[in-house]
């Protein structure tokens, strides 16, 4: 079985490093599907931090920024979303410049929520969840790639929260 692959016997071990059931790591290569960056109407989350990087990466004051490309929440501060036919995308997600890939407008400062994708506390409690996620998302990418160690792992998923 590859490795990350979802299995009932895996859910039932237990290690000395913690218990995690990925603890031999998950393979994970994002294809470019943007189909992490849409869906149904939802929140992507920035800070203050980000949202000022993600302003600077645009040539623009934090206030230009979010004027045009956030808004605010109960909870805090959004990206923008658009309808699409895929759902709602991302306002950064761009789906027309590469053909048959969806590219991330602002990657390298793209927030820590899109940056510690698939790698999220409740994709990760159970194999369950992580096939969930795979699946429903969909992910092409997960239990595909590059096996991500278990260390590299316990960093994004600790930077969710």
């Amino acid at each position: 079985m590859a490795v990350g692959a979802v299995s009932k016997e895996r859910s039932d071990v237990r290690g000395t490093d913690g218990g995690e059931w990925y603890r031999d790591g998950l393979r994970f290569s994002c294809t470019q599907c943007g189909n992490c960056c849409t869906g149904p109407p939802g929140a992507v989350w920035f800070t203050e931090k980000e949202g000022a990087q993600m302003a600077a990466a645009m040539g623009l004051g934090t206030r230009a920024f979010k004027a045009q490309y956030a808004r605010k929440l109960r909870d805090g501060w959004s990206l923008k979303e658009h309808l699409t036919e895929a759902g709602y995308d991302c306002v950064f997600l761009d789906r027309e410049s590469q053909p048959g890939k969806a590219i991330c407008g602002l990657y390298d400062a793209r927030p820590r929520q899109c940056r510690t994708w698939p790698f999220w506390p409740e994709n990760l409690r159970r194999p369950e969840d992580w096939e969930r996620a795979r699946r429903t998302t969909p992910c092409p990418g997960m239990d595909q790639g590059s096996l991500v160690p278990i260390d590299e792992i316990r960093i994004q998923r600790d930077q969710t929260h």
